[in-house]
């Protein structure tokens, strides 16, 4: 590794590192989500490790003594034996007592304490601005945030359960230990030198495990190409699939060489705590134990079972208690990223005190938007107004702004400057949710969802009449005779990824669903993305018709790079490099004889000369 290398691993190191004061706080973040959900499997959870630890060093380590040494003093038999009887009564009890609680009367407390944090993220995550899905910072904190929420939380209480199990059983064993002999604590203690060693250890497995992510993140990605659809075709084509395969090969072998690095001195550092706990600790306790029994006869037998028994278990406590306290560290790391994702504030965020908003004339007034991490703007001073009920269409080259425009009219953008007003209104002035919903939007990349057509739809939980809502949709977009040969119709699953008798319909057949999500919805404006990329022409002519007649009164605005859709506009804009370079009626535009009228042309020649062929 290079001086640069490391100068760059040991800033990302410092970057990770979060102070002392920091870390308690994110424990407690972690717990407090817990408490949330079940303050009663919270309370029962800890109780039970409070009860159950010294019962455990009762039947464990303590009975031996009680047993060795009452038969030796001749205590009677009935005594012990009912004394025994009680100690394993009450540690029944109270095992019975967790399994009827944790399996009975909680039954999934577990899983509704991580469906609650998923649900805290997910509403979270549909709230951010999109531009953090091109930060690749921002990004990488959100989906290590995602990857460690379903565990991480209830492995704060696992391990503060396994603290409070440990410390109560050193407490108890150690006391013992001390009234028996107090040389038998330096045995006992040593463990404490070995665990700065275990701490190192911890380290190295946080550093391997960050380092390792992306690995295994792109790991992930060449799986993914082998069996999802959307890949298939490429991967049939050409030597794709043996590129993949040997860049698998390739993060194979970044993950060996990852491994060395860091599982070798993991290994040399178990070996010599190891080598502690059982030479030192164990073997030497033992070897002190017999000889001041044997030897000396300054032990009774009873005590020297005892001794036996719990410094072992009193070493391997202690060793592993520095363990949970890195534990609650490398808690902390991670629930920083999940804290810095949830304590986001996104700049486009709801006011629930903001007005309403219902329709009207948008105005644009100068506007200019540049992308995060850009040279230059995309939009550059765009000046435009839609009226209520008018169709208007963006057309131009691809990279010409028309989708940011679209993106910065429905608010996933604000502008740089210059203004969009609704209703005469700043659009940032309104609520964004009622803002948002006055636009139905098809986009360019839509997507449908492992759900059923009725929710691809209508993109909400279900409502009375939403049936006949859809099917009505689906024929005015033309998928209603495809979804009607389907085993249950609207309410047939699609994509087969998680239902074998889901569908799988091919890039037309989707889009004419994301088409019916239009006519289900009253919204004043309908916004069009490349809406007929996958349709063919007779298709597109029929979709286009019916849109028409379905939005008679509600204004559209669509992107196409098929001219002739643009004829039956109101309004056509021109776009080139993120500003508007001509605009009026196709009639307008074809007599201005400027660059829309020659880009009509040489689409129609091409149509025609292809038709002719």
């Amino acid at each position: 590794m290079s001086k640069e290398d490391k100068t760059q691993e040991k800033k990302k190191e410092e970057k990770r590192k979060i102070p002392f004061g920091r870390t308690i706080a994110n424990n407690i973040f972690a717990l407090k989500m817990i408490w949330q959900v079940s303050k009663l499997y919270f309370v029962i959870y800890l109780v039970v490790t409070i009860l159950y630890a010294p019962l455990n060093f009762l039947t464990s380590t303590y009975l031996l003594r009680l047993i060795v040494d009452g038969v030796r003093d001749g205590t009677p038999v009935g005594t012990i034996v009912t004394f025994i009887a009680i100690i394993y009564g009450i540690y029944i009890f109270v095992n019975l007592m967790q399994g009827m609680m944790f399996n009975v009367f909680l039954p999934g407390t577990y899983d509704r304490v991580v469906v609650s944090v998923q649900k805290k993220l997910f509403r979270r995550a549909a709230s951010m601005d999109l531009s953090c899905y091109e930060t690749p910072e921002f990004f990488n904190k959100y989906v290590k945030a995602m990857d460690q929420a379903h565990t991480r939380v209830q492995r704060v209480l696992n391990t503060l359960d396994n603290l409070i199990w440990r410390v109560t059983y050193i407490a108890l064993s150690s006391f013992l230990l001390f009234e028996i002999d107090p040389w038998l604590m330096v045995f006992a203690a040593f463990p404490l030198l070995l665990g700065i060693l275990r701490r190192i250890e911890v380290k190295l497995y946080h550093k391997f495990d960050v380092a390792q992510k992306p690995i295994t993140r792109h790991q992930d990605y060449v799986r993914r190409t082998f069996y999802q659809n959307d890949y298939s075709k490429e991967m049939r084509i050409g030597e794709m699939h043996l590129l993949l395969i040997e860049d698998y090969k390739k993060t194979y072998r970044e993950f060996r060489d990852l491994s060395k690095k860091y599982g070798i001195p993991r290994a040399i550092l178990y070996f010599f705590q190891q080598f502690g706990i059982e030479i030192i600790t164990i073997m030497g306790a033992m070897t002190y134990a017999v000889y001041k029994t044997v030897v000396m006869n300054e032990m009774t037998i009873g005590d020297c079972i005892i001794v036996l028994n719990a410094v072992g278990g009193v070493s391997y406590n202690i060793n592993n208690l520095i363990q949970n306290l890195a534990e609650f560290g490398e808690h902390a790391l991670y629930i920083e990223d999940m804290r810095y994702f949830m304590d986001y504030q996104p700049s486009i965020r709801e006011d629930e005190n903001a007005p309403m908003a219902n329709g009207g004339d948008i105005v644009l007034d100068n506007v200019t938007f540049r992308y995060e991490g850009a040279s230059e703007d995309t939009i550059k001073g765009v000046s435009m107004t839609i009226k209520s009920g008018e169709k208007v269409a963006l057309v131009g080259l691809n990279g010409s702004g028309k989708t940011t425009l679209v993106k910065l009219l429905t608010r996933m953008y604000d502008p740089a400057s210059g203004s969009i007003t609704l209703d005469g209104r700043n659009a940032k002035e309104y609520r964004l949710s009622s803002y948002r919903d006055n636009f139905s939007c098809v986009f360019q990349d839509f997507k449908v969802f492992a759900l059923p057509v009725i929710e691809n739809v209508t993109l909400r939980q279900r409502q009375q009449g939403d049936e006949e809502l859809v099917t009505n949709a689906l024929k005015e977009s033309g998928a209603y005779d495809k979804i009607m040969t389907l085993d249950k119709g609207v309410e047939t699953i699609l994509t087969r990824e998680f239902d074998e008798k889901g569908a799988n319909l091919s890039i037309g057949e989707q889009q004419k669903v994301s088409l019916a999500r239009i006519f289900v919805s009253e919204s004043p404006f309908i916004v069009l993305d490349e809406p007929s990329s996958a349709l063919d022409p007779i298709a597109e002519r029929k979709m286009f018709d019916n849109m028409m007649r379905a939005s008679e009164g509600r204004s559209v605005i669509f992107i196409s790079h098929r001219l002739s859709s643009a004829v039956s506009a109101d309004k056509i804009y021109l776009m080139d490099k993120g500003v508007i370079l001509e605009e009026g009626t196709h009639h307008e535009l074809m007599q201005k004889n400027g660059k829309y009228a020659e880009m009509f042309r040489l689409q129609a020649e091409n149509y025609i000369g292809k038709e002719a062929g």
